[in-house]
């Protein structure tokens, strides 16, 4: 990482054209990021982890870089200015600099040969060894693995292990008494400790392995396999894999084969200005030893990087860099747990006396301590730092060594929270600290502690102080911060970025300057800096809905309105940016939502069809493998004996995947869409509707059993979430929402949690808002209270209806509150005291919405046109399985997918038979087409065991490409929304990842790791009721595509018993090699 870091910088700063920089390096991946090398562990794709993707290196002038991968500098000829590789080539430098970064240490009772030799013994340090890890972790027999440290790369390779679906223990030996000894005093320790073993992983503390167990290998290879340890104690540890974590070594072998000084405790000796020993020889990172030491942070390394690169072509008029001492401030999440600590964070461990004194914050100095509440501590600790007999240290600040010190506690261990900072007697200067949990102040404290900048508020307050609603868009930091440890990145880097005009977007940000390409942990900060400075800049954010339209989706919904446009095509030719574009599958989409907000028209009419997505298209969920799910509304979760002998007898039939909803609802699995209609018929006929889970709509009121049966009840729960849900079913809006009703205050249908709920109290009813669960969950808001029962409707009414109107794009109730102006108190005005005079308006469109309602399944099953439709493929009654379906628990499920999915580009180049003998072929008739000029329409066809997808766009003619979409092997692209570029360019949007692909040439347009093949298409000249397709052979096109080839199979080894069948493979096109990790430091 500090080698291509250099490189980038050297090539930025080199305007001149000074160097010729040419690269050596011994792996096969590309520079790659060693910080996220845990990460490896759940995609194992080493493209994900590249610091640059291979076309920066394609795009480098010849002239200025080449490199070499696979090759490894063997020597250098001081003296010649030589340097010699493993392929027998020599390159001669003017300057040379070494960054062989490290390797990993090893305790003194094994060495690397022993290593080899012995099976289960490994490193944690770059891809090879990781793969090695995941490989040998799932032979039979290898459960338990333990992980020898317990510092910042011994927790790193604890959580990959404990990630390893094939291991059922891991367990951490740690000489110290608590984990993270480095970083953390014995308190913040412990509490990590604590998380560590609550997630089920064994740490043995205060303990050193003396040997290792070993038993003879399962072959005739003579090499040993790793059994255990004899600990110190004498006692034996038993273990199926190990992996050392115990630190690292600097990489010196070459410089000291080549005569260059290194210490004695390991590294390349360095000046001020990195140079070595030698001429023109410089070493930076985790190979370079400067007074004495070295660092296995990429911090340090990073400022290596600048500082020799600035003097090799800045030094003509400014005076060189030299190397100060590094900040080995860090934040790291651990275990899943958020660790930080900056500064001189052991400040407080060199002094010999030590109180603790409680301390009351100073905005209310008259409470006192109660001792009876010890749940969260705040301690004051005073430590002299004079030292008997001893030398006074050297201070960083430049503060005498005797002066005292006061620490501030703050010990939560109900919020998993310990903050511990480091005063100057008087208060008025940060030292440093450590924190646990919340560490959300780190950048703002390691920038106050680096100016040595005195504290504005008393220390008690600093540390609790009140926090800022909303993203934190760094205001308070100085433009000098460091808001990127890992690139050295400041706030002022980014404000330049974004007033020279230079970057438009996060992802310019982040390419332009490196920030967020490390640990990625500075992007939640990075993010509100560069909003907050481009409102400053003048350069508006913008929230137009998308290249087809200049306005956001509440102005789109008003013009839609007032103008009264009722279709997609209407709308693009009046409010578009160019009046002959069809959409994309971001705006068509919000329009489809917006009319059926409006107009409440079936979602199948031909105008309307070409807008919905997968889910809304076809009525149904769409799942990985292609299939779709079934499910029935069951109002409040009520539901008769023979309302679920009738879902039962449906899901046996159609052998369906059953599983209870947190809805309250039987959800069905892996229907086939030809087989939908026929299903939907049987429940229609039983008494059931549309659940609706398909659609950006209600999803299910939740409730309690209420005063129908509990002795608690105080409302009738059942009958209002009843009523509630059967009042909003199929009303559709800008995301889905959901509902809960609770009998009284013990609130047993988690009503506080939905977009929406009601909970009895004795007076009435209260109403709650803006509530979600989620990825970012949020607590709903006391909006109502005591409502009498007779106005809770009406008020949910208006609430919903202004949402629907006012709301963003795939914006939830609750993003949407916190959005608003106001807030919830601005929302109250509105809808309760009808600050805008609307609530009319809103009642008109939430009863037209109410009183147009229809089961949108019943209308399809009644409609032979509309049924047609679901056919798998149109010229043949014939079926495809998606995925190999496997057995478990009783049930049939699709096998899984892999955590990810290598590169796949398809192309016409790949068939045999030439392009010039390919023929015009008949796959379908216009009837099974159904093209109209009201929209796109799309088919999916049969040819061999190939699937084809088949498409019409009004007034630009027919399309062909492969039905499969390469990203995860769905044979789905029928189903995708047909949009076009701001160019005109017409591209398919697969409805599972959204990776769009042009229908003219198959190019992947937004992921460029996959590619498809496009046929042309026409009709039929002889007879324009059919359609033909330009292909190849059947047998030709099958070898490349072919059903059976790519179909989604269960993986020859099978996970834990608890999950029998949870690995796969695909036949076809195999993954590609290892990948890249990460490196980290210390036992």
């Amino acid at each position: 990482m500090v080698g291509i870091a250099f490189i980038e910088k050297l090539l930025n700063l080199d305007e001149n054209n000074k160097y010729f920089i040419v690269t050596c390096g011994e792996e096969v991946h590309f520079a790659y990021n060693r910080v996220g090398l845990t990460e490896y562990f759940e995609h194992r794709n080493v493209s994900n982890l590249y610091l640059n993707p291979p076309s920066w290196y394609a795009e480098q002038q010849p002239d200025r870089f080449r490199y070499h991968l696979s090759e490894t500098v063997t020597s250098i000829s001081q003296e010649a200015h030589l340097v010699h590789t493993s392929k027998g080539r020599s390159f001669r430098y003017d300057k040379l600099v070494l960054a062989t970064g490290s390797a990993a240490g090893l305790p003194p009772y094994i060495s690397q040969d022993e290593v080899a030799r012995t099976r289960g013994v490994f490193v944690y340090r770059n891809i090879s060894d990781l793969d090695s890890i995941i490989s040998y972790a799932a032979k039979e027999g290898v459960n338990h693995a333990v992980v020898v440290g317990g510092g910042l790369l011994g927790l790193e390779a604890a959580k990959a292990a404990y990630d390893l679906e094939t291991l059922s223990h891991v367990s951490i030996i740690n000489r110290q008494a608590y984990p993270l000894s480095r970083q953390l005093d014995a308190d913040a320790g412990k509490m990590v400790l604590n998380k560590i073993e609550a997630m089920g992983v064994q740490v043995l503390v205060n303990c050193s392995p003396s040997g290792m167990l070993t038993g003879a290998a399962d072959d005739e290879s003579g090499d040993k396999t790793f059994t255990g340890f004899t600990l110190h104690d004498g006692s034996m540890f038993n273990a199926d894999l190990v992996i050392f974590a115990i630190g690292i070594q600097p990489r010196d072998e070459l410089a000291k084969s080549s005569g260059i000084e290194c210490h004695p405790r390991g590294g390349i000796v360095v000046g001020d200005d990195l140079q070595t020993s030698a001429k023109d020889i410089y070493a930076v990172g985790e190979c370079a030893s400067w007074k004495g030491n070295y660092y296995g942070l990429i911090a340090p390394g990073i400022e290596m990087a600048d500082i020799l690169s600035f003097n090799l072509t800045q030094t003509e008029s400014h005076a060189p860099r030299k190397m100060n001492a590094p900040d080995l401030s860090t934040k790291l999440k651990l275990m899943g747990v958020d660790v930080a600590s900056f500064g001189d964070y052991f400040a407080d461990k060199r002094g010999s006396s030590e109180t603790r004194v409680p301390v009351v914050p100073v905005a209310d100095k008259s409470k006192s301590v109660d001792p009876a509440k010890p749940a969260i501590e705040i301690t004051a600790q005073e430590t002299s730092t004079t030292v008997s007999e001893s030398k006074p240290l050297p201070s960083k600040r430049g503060r005498s060594a005797d002066e005292p010190i006061k620490c501030l506690v703050y010990n939560d261990p109900f919020g998993s929270t310990y903050k511990k900072y480091i005063f100057t007697a008087d208060g008025k200067h940060l030292l440093g600290g450590m924190m646990i949990g919340d560490v959300g102040d780190f950048v703002k404290l390691v920038a106050i502690v680096k100016k040595k900048k005195p504290l504005d508020v008393p220390p008690s307050q600093f540390i609790i102080g009140s926090k800022k609603e909303g993203a934190d868009d760094g205001d308070d930091l100085d433009d000098d911060a460091q808001v990127c440890s890992c690139h050295n990145v400041s706030k002022g880097d980014v404000v330049k970025c974004v007033k020279g005009g230079e970057c438009t977007d996060i992802g310019i940000l982040k390419k332009k300057t490196k920030v967020g390409t490390g640990c990625g942990g500075c992007m939640p900060l990075v993010t509100g800096i560069y909003n907050a400075e481009m409102k400053k800049a003048g350069h508006a954010l913008s929230n137009n809905l998308c290249p087809h339209f200049n306005m956001a989706r509440v102005d789109l919904f008003n013009i839609i309105k007032i103008k009264q446009l009722r279709t997609s095509a209407e709308i693009m030719r009046v409010v578009g940016v160019n009046n002959d574009s069809i959409g994309c599958e971001i705006c068509k989409p919000a329009i489809g939502s917006i009319l059926s907000s409006l107009y409440n028209e079936h979602v199948m009419k031909p105008e309307h069809h070409q807008n919905q997505d997968t889910n809304d298209r076809y009525l149904a969920n769409i799942q990985r493998n292609g299939t779709f799910s079934v499910v029935p509304r069951i109002a409040a979760g009520e539901i008769t004996p023979e309302g679920l002998i009738a879902i039962g007898q449906v899901a046996k039939k159609y052998k369906l995947y059953t599983k209870i909803t947190g809805g309250q609802r039987i959800d069905m699995f892996g229907a086939m869409k030809s087989d939908l209609p026929a299903i939907w018929g049987e429940l229609n006929a039983a008494g059931f509707e549309s659940g609706q889970a398909y659609g950006k709509s209600l999803r299910t009121v939740k409730s309690c059993v209420g005063t129908t049966w509990c002795r608690y009840g105080v409302g009738d729960s059942v009958g209002l979430a009843i009523q509630l849900e059967n009042r909003y079913r199929g009303v559709r809006s800008p995301h889905k929402f959901k509902g809960g009703v609770s009998g009284c205050v013990r609130e047993c249908a988690e009503a506080q949690s939905k977009d929406f709920g009601v909970i009895a109290t004795d007076k009435g009813w209260n109403i709650f808002v803006g509530g979600n669960g989620g990825a970012n969950p949020r607590h709903a808001e006391l909006f109502a209270k005591d409502v009498p029962p007779s106005k809770v409707i009406r008020i949910i009414d208006r609430y919903l209806a202004y949402y629907i109107m006012t709301a963003d794009r795939l914006q939830r109730t609750a993003r949407w509150i916190e959005s608003m102006d106001g807030g919830i108190e601005k929302l109250r005005k509105v809808i309760l005291e009808d600050e805008l005079g609307i609530c009319t308006d809103l009642d008109a469109l939430m009863d037209n919405l109410v009183n147009s309602y229809e089961d949108e399944w019943a209308t399809v099953v009644k409609d032979p046109a509309k049924r047609q439709q679901f056919k798998q493929f149109v010229n043949t009654e014939e079926q495809r399985p998606q995925a190999e379906l496997i057995n478990q628990r009783g049930q049939m499920r699709p096998a899984d997918w892999p955590k990810a999915t290598p590169s796949t580009k398809f192309s016409a180049d790949q068939l045999i038979t030439p392009k010039s003998e390919w023929k015009w072929t008949t796959v379908a008739s216009k009837r099974d087409m159904m093209p109209s000029e009201n929209g796109t329409t799309s088919v999916a066809v049969l040819y061999g065991d190939t699937q084809l997808a088949v498409y019409h766009v009004p007034k630009r003619g027919y399309y062909a490409t492969q039905q499969m979409c390469p990203h995860r092997r769905a044979f789905v692209l029928d189903h995708g929304i047909v949009g076009d570029t701001p160019a005109g360019d017409l591209y398919v949007s697969c409805p599972l990842h959204k990776r769009n692909f042009s229908l003219t040439c198959g190019k992947g347009l937004s992921d460029t790791e996959y590619d498809i093949i496009a046929f042309q298409a026409r009709e039929d000249p002889e007879n324009e009721n059919d359609i033909q397709l330009l292909l190849p052979p059947k047998q030709d096109i099958d070898a490349v595509l072919g059903t059976e080839k790519w179909v989604v199979r269960q993986a020859e080894s099978e996970a834990l018993a608890l999950n029998a069948a949870t690995q796969i493979e695909f036949v076809g096109i195999k993954e590609g090699g290892p990948v890249c990790g990460d490196p980290k430091l210390e036992w």
